[in-house]
């Protein structure tokens, strides 16, 4: 059968197409975000350098592999949602509200409070985002959200430790 020719099986999983629509592209959002901050931290990991080397260079690597992790069950939301996930460096540029990582390396503690302000910036995007899931009844992107905002939060806690005197 052609592509011309194929009919897509109708989405009926109780949530309206046009709430799908919204909240899959608020997904797609917190998608990009998520990735950014990944590709950021794991570009830190690499390019950390000073006395906090190994501690840093350790939490990077926890922090960029929960990130990775991360990554799948958005998709794959999205794609329960009957929508096609994000998946270019273009798209996640337009989407993403985190800026890229610097492209010299900054020092350590630079890294650090970039990091925080990458988790708080996904910590705000799920938050904005979880009326509309609410309110359309979706609880596994809500359950999501809520699992996404605990460790965003929580890492930006920890790292923020690392800058007080």
């Amino acid at each position: 059968m052609s592509p011309q020719n194929k009919k897509s099986t109708p989405i009926d999983i109780g949530i309206p197409a046009a709430q799908r629509t919204r909240i899959a592209a608020g997904l797609s959002a917190l998608l990009a975000d998520s990735y950014t901050l990944y590709l950021m931290t794991h570009n830190f990991h690499w390019n950390v350098t000073g006395p906090m080397f190994n501690t840093l260079h350790q939490m990077f690597m926890v922090q960029y592999t929960e990130l990775w992790t991360a990554v799948d069950p958005i998709a794959e939301r999205i794609r329960s949602l009957g929508h096609a996930a994000p998946g270019s460096y273009a798209q996640f540029g337009a989407l993403a509200s985190i800026p890229d990582a610097p492209v010299s390396p900054p020092k350590a503690l630079e890294m650090v409070r970039i990091l925080v302000d990458g988790h708080e910036a996904v910590a705000r995007t799920a938050r904005g985002m979880f009326p509309l899931a609410d309110k359309a009844g979706d609880e596994p992107t809500a359950d999501l959200l809520t699992q996404r905002l605990t460790v965003h939060e929580q890492t930006a806690w920890m790292l923020r430790s690392l800058l007080e005197d």
